[in-house]
């Protein structure tokens, strides 16, 4: 199976595993997974510390992306493709562009997300995969 983490879920991974759910925990663990980060994560990972909106419990964006490498996370780029069709994402149930794009990033490519926030859930009528 295909996963892409949320940033949440990334952070949380790197820095409290604890606030993970044991489905999730699983997942990850799982070998037989694919699992994956996109660049959109690391963006507003280093826009929202850069802008004092975010700890990373002593850490920086730069330890986010040594542990991503450490652990043999897949790193997605963000593709031309995905942003000029991010249009067909119609929905407008959440307003952070972050994990809007993320959404049509998950939708296009056939991942499953890996989030806890309520408001993402509301894109499965839109083809959204989600599990946490």
């Amino acid at each position: 199976m295909k996963y892409l983490l949320d940033t949440h879920t990334l952070i949380w991974l790197i820095t409290k595993k604890e606030k993970l759910s044991a489905k999730v925990a699983k997942i990850i663990e799982n070998p037989e997974n694919e699992i994956a980060v996109s660049a959109i994560s690391f963006w507003e990972i280093s826009l929202k510390y850069s802008l004092g909106k975010l700890q990373l419990e002593g850490g920086t964006p730069e330890n986010i992306y040594q542990s991503v490498e450490i652990l043999s996370i897949e790193m997605i780029p963000l593709s031309p493709k995905i942003c000029n069709t991010f249009h067909h994402l119609t929905g407008n149930y959440h307003r952070d562009p972050f994990d809007k794009m993320l959404i049509w990033l998950a939708i296009s490519d056939n991942y499953t997300l890996l989030s806890c926030d309520p408001a993402i859930q509301l894109y499965e009528s839109e083809g959204l995969k989600i599990l946490w």
